[in-house]
């Protein structure tokens, strides 16, 4: 084992345990009206799973999980255990993650925007790889960093709706400029980085960047640089009824690579996967705190129940957070069911979270659960707008955590571990897919 991730960092769960026994159990113990916090659950198994499948569906593909996604530790110390690299945008997410004694050669600064301090403190911690797309910030690392290993970002037009990632990257007409000036400033340039983003993504995208990539690298070969390395970002889904999706896109970027960059050409491919390994493995649990019914005879009006400390109270939640039943009610009740909107915490600039909700009516001490809340939802100070971060609580199944030692190269210790690694690695809600995993297609090295 590497030492990122021990049995005291998660709670063992024994097989035939699901995701709503476990939350049945937390609940349980919160009955308690002081204790009535909002809280996370991570089945870390679920991301166990989601590794495997990377790897067999991205075989020549290295990950590197972007830290802004989710910097909760248990996500960090398992990604790091599994030999994941990790891409920071910032000082206090390249502290965090070698605070666990994650090495700077696994860690990408992938911000296209940088603070020079931020670079300087990636300078004297080790972190060489860096990304940029124009001048302002190439001299930046020139003047602050001497030995950064520096990635052209590239543009990348996956979709025609406006997307935030799609703001960075140069075009290729300027990239022989942007090369010319790192030249000038003797920057070492090793690679290509373009990053497509999520919602929407067309798999061909990908195949259409991959080949803008091979333009860039011949430019660069021109040049005179020794460019090795293709970072293709991320925007692969993150839940289980998109699996197909998934495969499609990795189908589709193999054939790319091996079209552009064949196996053998010298050059290494890193992804950043943020949604895909988190986004299901994590529940959200919040606590209705509070109750105000709007007056039947306003057309329109809708009933209104506060949420407490609810997502709203954590980053960035995408997608809008959608309730499944109630803790306690198992299935949802159809009738009598209400328009319902539910907001945060009062005063906190996130405000209403959902409207037009058909929810049952409910009540001050009542639970709600969101699936699918592990990207971009776990603050990453512990407090936002004076709101205490929700605890994550994190579990793991027994078969999950054989996987992981068998991934590293140790054999199971008796014929039942070797019968069990073809057991469901998560916990999951109902019965989740089968993956049997054997020493025989364990990567010797994921980074």
């Amino acid at each position: 084992m590497n030492g990122y991730l021990n049995e005291s960092n998660f709670m063992m769960v024994e097989e035939g345990f699901t995701t709503r026994d476990l939350l049945e159990t937390l609940l349980m113990e919160l009955c308690p009206a002081s204790e009535q916090q909002a809280f996370f659950l991570a089945d870390l198994g679920d991301i166990v799973k989601k590794h495997l499948r990377f790897l067999k569906a991205l075989p020549r593909v290295k990950p590197y999980f972007p830290v802004k996604c989710n910097g909760s530790e248990g996500v960090i110390r398992l990604l790091a255990e599994l030999g994941a690299g990790f891409a920071c945008t910032n000082k206090a997410e390249i502290t965090r993650v070698q605070s666990i004694g994650v090495p700077a050669d696994k860690i990408f600064y992938s911000s296209p925007c940088k603070q020079v301090a931020h670079i300087k403190y990636a300078a004297s911690h080790g972190v060489q790889l860096m990304t940029f797309d124009n001048e302002v910030e190439l001299s930046k690392v020139a003047r602050s960093h001497p030995h950064a290993r520096m990635l052209l970002g590239i543009t990348a037009d996956s979709s025609p709706a406006p997307c935030l990632s799609m703001m960075f990257g140069t075009t290729l007409e300027s990239c022989r400029h942007l090369l010319e000036a790192a030249k000038e400033q003797a920057v070492e340039v090793v690679g290509v980085s373009f990053h497509l983003g999520s919602g929407g993504l067309e798999p061909q995208a990908f195949a259409q960047s991959v080949a803008a990539a091979q333009l860039a690298f011949e430019v660069g070969t021109e040049l005179g640089y020794q460019m090795h390395l293709l970072d293709i970002g991320g925007g692969f889904p993150g839940t289980e009824d998109t699996r197909a999706r998934f495969e499609e896109i990795a189908a589709v970027i193999n054939s790319a690579l091996d079209l552009y960059f064949p196996d053998g050409c010298g050059v290494e491919v890193v992804a950043t996967p943020g949604r895909y390994y988190v986004t299901s493995a994590f529940t959200f649990a919040a606590n209705i705190m509070a109750r105000d019914e709007a007056p039947a005879e306003q057309p329109g009006s809708d009933g209104r129940w506060d949420g407490g400390i609810g997502p709203s109270c954590v980053s960035d939640p995408h997608p809008e957070p959608s309730p499944c039943c109630p803790a306690e009610e198992e299935p949802c009740p159809d009738p009598p069911s209400r328009s319902s909107s539910l907001w945060g915490p009062p005063g906190h600039a996130g405000g209403r979270i959902a409207d037009g909700l058909e929810l049952p009516e409910l009540h001050v001490g009542d639970w709600l659960i969101f699936e699918d809340m592990g990207a971009y939802t776990i603050a990453s100070s512990s407090l936002l707008a004076g709101c205490p971060q929700p605890q994550i609580t994190y579990a793991m199944s027994r078969v999950a955590w054989k996987v992981i030692q068998l991934l590293q190269g140790k054999p199971p210790q008796t014929e039942d571990d070797r019968e069990s690694v073809c057991a469901r690695l998560s916990c999951g809600w109902e019965m989740a897919e089968t993956l049997c995993v054997t020493p025989a297609c364990a990567p010797a090295g994921i980074i």
